[in-house]
């Protein structure tokens, strides 16, 4: 699958695969200066990127291992979605959930991008659903 890219800035990076099987290709921050974020803040970090992602798929922003496990930084909402017809500059709102000031530094590798499909579907309201085993069991309801 190809998808197309636009550079908003001549100092952006295309996204790169880590690994010949990763599934995630890293996004890297298109700053100028070391940008700070505090404890419990959320900063938005730019890409420079601009793309179109196929019909039918839907671009998922998740957290790097790396970054999150030893610097407690995450995307804010946790996996951001890149709509199929979105044209506006991808950005990564990444989280800091440390106690300590978290330094990005300009094309550092702040997040990763997956491309995944999914189905479009039609929601119907009806008066009951049908029934199964499990039925309402919410939380914990299947065991541990």
């Amino acid at each position: 699958m190809k998808i197309n890219l636009k550079k908003l800035t001549d100092t952006a990076m295309l996204p790169e695969q880590g690994s010949a099987y990763a599934a995630g290709y890293d996004l890297f921050a298109d700053i100028k200066d070391i940008l700070e974020i505090h404890p419990h803040e959320t900063a938005m970090i730019p890409t420079g990127l601009a793309m179109e992602i196929p019909e039918g798929y839907f671009g998922g922003i998740f957290a790097r291992s790396g970054l999150a496990a030893k610097e407690s930084l995450r995307p804010a909402n946790c996996v951001g979605v890149v709509d199929a017809d979105y044209r506006g500059e991808v950005k990564v709102a990444l989280h800091n959930d440390s106690t300590e000031i978290r330094r990005i530094t300009p094309g550092q590798k702040v997040a990763q991008l997956v491309v995944v499909p999914f189905l479009s579907v039609e929601f119907h309201a009806v008066d009951e659903l049908n029934d199964t085993v499990r039925g309402a069991g919410g939380f914990g309801s299947t065991g541990k």
